[in-house]
Formats: C-alpha cells, structure tokens, sequence
C-alpha cells in the first residue's frame, strides 16, 4: 500500500527547510543592488512569507492547539503573521528605488527571525515531543498537498522571480530543486489513489 504519508518529511523538518529557505533569499538581498534585482528578491521573500503562514496556520497551528492551545508561543504566531502581513503591502507599495525599500526588507527581516527562533526553539520542539512521527509525517503530507494548491497559480512568478533575484549557480540549483519536487508532487497523488 503507497502513501503519501510514508514518504513526506515530517511537518516540522518542512516548517525548518521554508524557514532556511527564506533565510538563504534574504541574504542575497543587498542595498547595492539594482533596482530591478532587489524587487525580485523582495518578492520571492514576500511570496514565501506567505505561502509559509498560510501553511502553518491551516495545518500546523490547528494541529498544535489541540495539544497546547494556551502555549504563549502559539498564541502570538498568527498576531506575528499578520505584522508580517502589514510590512509586506508596504513593502509591495514601495519602489525598489526608494530607500524605504530597503528598510522595508530589513524590517522584515528582523521580524522573521525573531518568529523563527520561537518556532525553532518553542514551538518545533514542542510538536516533535507531543506528536508521534507518523502525526508529523501525516501533518507534513497534508501540508505539502495544500503547498501545491497554493504554489502552483503562482510557478510563473516564482520562476520569473527566482531567474532575475538569484545569480546563475544558486538560481539553477533553486529551479532544480523546486522542478523536481513538483514533478515529484505531481506523480504522487496518482499513485495515492491507486493504493
């Protein structure tokens, strides 16, 4: 019997790859960049961002308040999310001429890793303690489906975005990787039903 389930990482290993993800983009953002190089990177970042929240609020969160509903921690992730939220229609609205831009991202940034670090280090932990690993590779599944449903409107932008953001060598392993899991994706559900 195949599934899904089986083979995804578990919700939490997938939490930690956006997060790194999304740390590896900022850090190819520059101020000296030009303009045109800088949006794109800002909206990688933002798409990400939240691809990233949608996930973890529809999936993640709801799995963690049936644990722990009143874990502070928790309690301030969406709050934190919606912040986020508000930085990136800024930072949308802003030229990448503007040095508002750049203290747009920057702002961000900061922001991010501050949520990061209490998932990393509160909340992660506190699912991988509370959830057996079959939960976690099933909430990883579930998360990975509801990815593709989200991903999938927007592959143009993402492609077009990830070509002029990121030099050649990274921007090749990124298409790579992210061509592979989608044809991945793809082929899955299929066998899925058959099982």
């Amino acid at each position: 019997m195949f599934s899904l389930a089986k083979l995804s990482p578990t919700i939490t290993d997938m939490i930690r790859f956006d997060h790194s993800h999304t740390m590896l983009t900022f850090h190819q953002y520059t101020n000296a960049q030009k303009p045109k190089v800088k949006k794109a990177l800002a909206e990688t970042i933002c798409l990400a961002l939240e691809i990233h929240a949608t996930l973890e609020e529809e999936v993640f969160y709801p799995a963690m308040r049936q644990l722990e509903a009143a874990d502070p921690t928790l309690l301030k992730s969406e709050p934190e999310h919606n912040e986020m939220r508000r930085v990136i229609a800024q930072l949308r609205a802003t030229s990448a001429t503007d040095p508002k831009h750049d203290e747009l991202v920057h702002e961000l940034m900061r922001d991010v890793i501050h949520h990061v670090a209490d998932e990393e280090t509160v909340l992660l932990p506190d699912a991988e303690r509370l959830m057996t690993r079959d939960r976690l590779s099933e909430l990883g599944a579930e998360m990975t489906r509801r990815r593709l449903q989200l991903v999938t409107p927007q592959a143009g932008k993402i492609a077009k975005n990830t070509a002029v953001g990121f030099s050649g060598s990274t921007a090749a392993m990124v298409l790579g990787v992210a061509g592979a899991a989608f044809a991945a994706l793809k082929l899955l559900p299929k066998k899925e039903a058959h099982a």
